[in-house]
């Protein structure tokens, strides 16, 4: 494994043998979509994602120093005991080692839980990864003290990537970039950096209402999907596009020009699903209400000019994107005329956060 020593704590005295922490992490949505990767969780491209506020994770870790060394944890979803998280978690933890050697003298309780429905359809990792990884962080601020605040907050992107690679733009900021690109200053392969760059009005307080198509299980795994990638016939053009996507966010995000966003994000939902189209296996991730949706908010915004859009993941659920001006008269829209085709009739409401927050 290649080691990437910046990040690694050599030196670090253990001074409170037991103790807890709680921190909250938010969702993102990708607006430049990451879909492929190299080894140790790099990106093939880079990606910019809205962070949400609503739909997050709440992480409860007690760490307690222990005499044998190893990897030693219970994990609990919702005060329960989970077993098919642990997995996951182990591996997390195998994959932050050579980083954190320190995880290996205590024993901890992880405690988690999301605000969103569990089995919902949106992808948790993300979110869940970036919380422990802030707790994380925050014992390894009790162990090290010659580092400043910058250097943890881009090591805890750091060690969430390890653990689902969209966790690293849940930690801060309300836009973030995460891979290296030409167009964003300081962009970074290894972590998620925070837009610096001054952005327009309009774009204050972007609402994000996610209809829950499908709160079933994924059809295909992010690393499986990501995998499909390797070989693909569109793939490099894939990827240049994303280069190019990005650039031309930076510059819409500057004017407030709202065609050009929805142009982008739009087209790089589709791409998305088209690379999964064309990859072999194949695999349609849409279900029918998803393409309806989409009709829905075509035909709203044609006859409204009122300027709300769509993203997607890579599954059926649609990310309904609109301005904080047009809240109430897209909200009734959705209400009315959406809600229909979410499964249960369940839709979220949500908005831009600011990422992880410090709850103990």
């Amino acid at each position: 494994m290649s080691i990437f020593q910046e990040f690694v704590t050599e030196d670090f005295h253990i001074e409170i043998p037991a103790g807890n922490f709680t921190f909250s992490a938010p969702s993102n949505i990708a607006l430049v979509k990451y879909w492929g990767k190299k080894e140790h969780q790099i990106p093939a491209n880079p990606s910019l994602s809205f962070t949400l506020s609503n739909c997050k994770t709440i992480t409860f870790l007690r760490f307690e120093e222990k005499k044998a060394s190893g990897i030693s944890f219970e994990l609990l979803f919702e005060g329960t005991p989970k077993p098919s998280f642990e997995p996951k978690i182990q591996k997390y933890f195998e994959r932050i080692l050579p980083y954190c050697p320190y995880i290996e003298k205590f024993h901890f309780i992880i405690d988690t839980k999301n605000t969103f429905p569990h089995s919902s359809g949106i992808a948790s990792s993300a979110s869940g990864m970036a919380a422990l990884s802030a707790n994380i962080i925050d014992l390894e601020k009790t162990l090290v003290h010659d580092k400043d605040e910058a250097y943890f907050i881009n090591k805890t992107s750091f060690l969430a990537r390890l653990g689902s690679g969209s966790a690293c733009r849940s930690i801060s900021g309300n836009v973030v970039v995460w891979g290296k690109t030409e167009s964003i200053k300081n962009s970074s392969d290894l972590f998620g950096v925070a837009f610096s760059d001054e952005i327009h009005t309009v774009f204050n307080n972007y609402q994000d209402t996610i209809l829950l198509v499908d709160k079933g299980e994924k059809q295909v795994s992010s690393t499986v999907g990501h995998e499909l990638m390797y070989g693909h016939p569109f793939a490099e053009q894939r990827f240049i596009q994303a280069h190019q996507n990005l650039a031309r966010l930076k510059e819409v995000f500057s004017t407030g020009d709202i065609t050009r966003f929805i142009e982008i994000v739009e087209s790089e939902a589709l791409t998305l699903h088209a690379m999964m189209m064309t990859s072999l296996p194949y695999f349609i991730l849409m279900k029918p209400a998803t393409l309806e949706i989409i009709q829905q908010i075509w035909k709203f915004r044609t006859d409204t000019n009122i300027p709300v859009c769509f993203t997607l993941d890579a599954g059926a659920n649609v990310h309904v994107l609109y301005p904080e001006t047009y809240k109430e008269k897209v909200q009734l829209f959705i209400s009315e005329s959406l809600a229909g085709y979410c499964q249960s009739g369940q839709y979220i409401h949500d908005s831009l956060g600011n990422g992880i927050k410090n709850l103990s």
